[in-house]
């Protein structure tokens, strides 16, 4: 039998340039957005393809594949033309042409309903936001987004937070966007996003990149990879520093990837490992007053975070039968965070006995770590804040089993997967908070007092938590090829999520949670010409509350988010419903090859989790259910590619609304006199802008000389705090930015860049703060008029750097 080959490709066409893919084949280093493997085609006679049989005498067609599992093998999935729902990847190339060590770039630039908004002040600590469901390294941000490192769930136990800081880009393969399939597991609510990392096997050869620019920003990246006979090595370095635009905002970022690999040809194995340690001024929002005389104004500090992890993975992949394929991995991670943040404080001399401190209300004493109350030490014209200190220290270990089986049923082509994941996960916070007085600088001074447990009900005070999180998963898909040109996929997952929370103080914290569902999915895709595919698909998602939203959920007792935790009431878990459909294809012209797709999609939450700031306590609040809110939209993507130019535009809309009525806590000047705003159905939810516009050019006026340039419209948002919609909005904002480079030999490359280029001043992220809490130093000390906050976006830089590629 003649060796058969079919490229099945009509989805990477739309997603990458088509110089990038035939680079991949070629150049070191490089690599199709979607992993390309070789498999078996069904026998055409009674008996089957020999196992062992030369490849020249298999009946074999290569595909490109699309996740349907969080695997840890690249190149397991579905075949990209089956796939149920929207397909966005980036690749390599793709990471590569932003110049930045930090993946949300490229993810914002390449898929056309992510943006990012940079609640922290901070590039490297974003939160990427999917069709209005975010996944943030902010802790009290409800999450919404599940992430995968090859295979193993990186949202930290505590919080689900993801800290994006920690995966070094530079050593990433591809990354996809999955959407409408529960085999993701929990948090999967809007879709998951799933990194698959580069080994020694589909990347060879050295690299080293350098670049350094505006702002004090120098970074270096490094990675070799090389096969040996059945074995593979691979390792990428990464550092880098950036003093940013902001006061206080510096970055130190170092991080370390390997792998080992080793396989024949019908099993592979990996041990993959990391470590990094990053330090971040977290500048965070900003009162506008103070925007308007300085755009790197920062609002009381210290704000710094330092992250540590180190993990490993062992990871295989053995092809049991011709049609039965295993797969597991076994994994350990440990994370580490230190938080110091400086805050206005809600202690003050008592009104009785100026001598004395009181939190809150002027008769409420403020209680020292004895529980006694503590004298004033301060001078009478001391403005007070506090310094909040957070410790966490989470330890994950977990496991996951797959099989897949490609045997014909009913003499179609059929691809069952069945798999089961645990994942366990200790934690270990605690948190303390310092008095100290406020400067002209908004810098908060500490003075060695720390707070013990103070207010009516006790709200603040030291805290000391373990909590244990087990996470169980049991799911199966099957796609069943209906006709060539029709297939079907169903299937679904059951997760168990139990979590225990043990007070190391006392036993106002002890509590046990359980949350179990099945998530079912069911989709189909229709190939209407080769050239044309039409998908649809509905499928479920939850979320199980975290320990952190478990801990802090009383109305009555509101806590310093990511701090100061009391004993609340359970909350409910988040169930999601989602349903979307659109088309995709590919056409070739004259001038290039032509790819699109274009879909909507319409996924509705109910019991929905908001973190609802406190109306009586500044930089406090709680965690609570909201009932139902909605969030749906259209997704529109074009690209064409040429051998001299690759072109690619983009529009998203997503319509993010409240259904049910709420009253909530809120600094808005809108709110009423007890501090609260009217949520109605119909209500858009904030932090959420409605229109995203993205377009890229990238032209080769030699082969040696490129140039290029990027733009990203977002159209406006509300503030978060104002939830009724009463307040003017954030207002939308254009960047542009340009980019070139030049091939000097085979090896040396030069670049630059340039962003912002109209240095546009702009803001990401809006909310509200009490303006009674910290005078306006900046105007003599009079008090805030504007309660709106802003997290100020980048101004113009320019970057320039030298690769060297072995």
């Amino acid at each position: 039998m003649s060796a058969r080959f079919l490229l099945i490709g009509t989805i990477s066409l739309c997603l990458v340039p088509a110089s990038e893919c035939a680079q991949a084949q070629d150049a070191p280093g490089t690599t199709e957005v979607l992993p390309a493997i070789e498999v078996t085609a069904p026998a055409t006679s009674a008996r089957p393809a020999r196992r062992n049989a030369p490849r020249a005498t298999r009946n074999v067609r290569r595909v490109f594949v699309y996740p349907t599992a969080p695997t840890p093998t690249a190149g397991s999935g579905m075949d990209v033309d089956k796939v149920a729902a929207s397909v966005n990847a980036v690749g390599a190339g793709q990471i590569a042409r932003t110049g930045s060590l930090n993946i949300a770039d490229a993810l914002q630039q390449q898929v056309p309903g992510i943006i990012i908004s940079d609640t922290t002040g901070n590039p490297f600590m974003p939160d990427i936001q999917f069709r209005g469901f975010v996944a943030s390294p902010v802790a009290g941000t409800p999450q919404g987004l599940a992430v995968y490192q090859n295979g193993v769930r990186i949202n930290e136990a505590f919080g689900d937070t993801v800290n994006w800081d920690l995966i070094p880009t530079a050593a990433i393969r591809s990354v996809t966007v999955v959407t409408n399939n529960p085999a993701f597991g929990l948090n999967a609510l809007g879709g998951a996003v799933n990194v698959q990392m580069k080994d020694g096997f589909n990347y060879r050869g050295a690299e080293i990149n350098t670049m350094g620019g505006s702002f004090g920003r120098i970074q270096s990246s490094a990675q070799y990879g090389k096969q040996i006979d059945n074995f593979s090595v691979y390792g990428a370095l990464e550092g880098v520093r950036d003093n940013g635009f902001r006061n206080f905002s510096e970055s130190a970022i170092r991080r370390f990837y390997g792998d080992v690999g080793y396989r024949t040809d019908s099993s592979e194995f990996h041990l993959n490992v990391g470590l990094a340690k990053n330090n971040f001024g977290a500048a965070a929002t900003v009162p506008v007053e103070l925007l308007q005389n300085y755009w790197g104004a920062t609002y009381t500090t210290p704000q710094t975070t330092a992250n540590q992890v180190a993990y490993a993975n062992l990871t295989g992949k053995v092809e049991a039968t011709p049609t039965w394929t295993i797969e597991g991995s076994a994994r350990v991670r440990a994370f580490r965070q230190k938080t110091v943040d400086g805050n206005p404080t809600e202690t003050e001399p008592c009104g009785a006995d100026p001598g004395l401190l009181c939190f809150n209300d002027d008769d409420v004493p403020a209680n020292g770590l004895n529980g006694v109350q503590l004298a004033n030490p301060f001078p009478a014209n001391a403005v007070l804040g506090q310094i909040d200190r957070t410790t966490t220290r989470s330890t994950t270990t977990g496991a996951t089993l797959q099989a897949t089986n490609t045997d014909q049923l009913f003499g179609h082509n059929n691809q069952f997967m069945v798999g089961a994941s645990f994942d366990s996960g200790v934690t270990r916070f605690g948190a303390s908070a310092e008095l100290g007085t406020i400067g002209s600088n908004y810098v908060v001074s500490g003075s060695g007092i720390y707070l013990g447990p103070s207010g009516e009900p006790v709200s603040i005070g030291p805290v000391s938590l373990r909590a244990t999180n087990r996470y169980t998963g049991l799911y199966a898909q099957d796609t069943f090829d209906v006709t060539d040109a029709f297939s079907i996929t169903g299937g679904g997952r059951f997760n168990y999520a139990s979590i225990k929370l043990e007070d190391q103080i006392g036993t106002a914290l002890n509590g046990e949670h359980t949350f179990a569902r099945f998530n079912p999915m069911i989709g189909g895709t229709y190939k209407i010409t080769p050239g044309l595919t039409a998908y649809a698909g509905y499928s479920e998602a939850n979320r199980a509350p975290t320990p952190l939203e478990l801990a802090c959920a009383d109305p009555l007792r509101p806590c310093l988010i990511a701090a100061f935790l009391i004993a609340d009431p359970p909350l409910k878990q988040v169930v999601s419903r989602t349903i979307e459909a659109g088309f995709r294809g590919t056409t070739e012209l004259n001038i290039g090859t032509l790819g699109w797709k274009v879909g909507a999609f319409r996924a509705t939450n109910a019991d929905d989790i908001l973190a609802i700031p406190s109306p009586e306590l500044q930089g406090f609040g709680y965690f609570q259910n909201v009932g139902r809110t909605r969030r749906q939209g259209i997704e529109a993507q074009v690209n064409l590619t040429s051998k001299t130019l690759q072109l690619y535009a983009s529009y998203a809309l997503v319509d993010a609304r409240f259904l049910d009525a709420l009253q909530v806590g809120s600094n808005s000047p809108f709110a009423d006199e007890n501090g609260n705003v009217q949520i109605l159905p119909g209500n858009r939810i904030p932090a959420i802008p409605r229109n995203r516009v993205k377009f890229g050019i990238d032209y080769s006026v030699t082969d040696a000389f490129k140039v290029g340039g990027d733009a990203l419209f977002v159209g406006s948002q509300y503030f978060v705090g104002d939830e009724s919609n009463q307040a003017q909005r954030l207002p939308g904002y254009a960047v542009f930015n340009l980019h070139t480079s030049y091939q000097i030999n085979k090896t040396i490359q030069v670049y630059a860049r340039a962003e912002n280029i109209f240095d546009n001043r702009y803001a990401v992220y809006g909310t509200f703060f009490d303006t009674a809490d910290v005078p306006n130093f900046a105007n003599g000390g009079a008090p805030f008029t504007d309660a709106r906050s802003l997290s100020p976006a980048r101004p113009r830089a320019f970057y320039a750097g030298l690769k060297a590629t072995f």
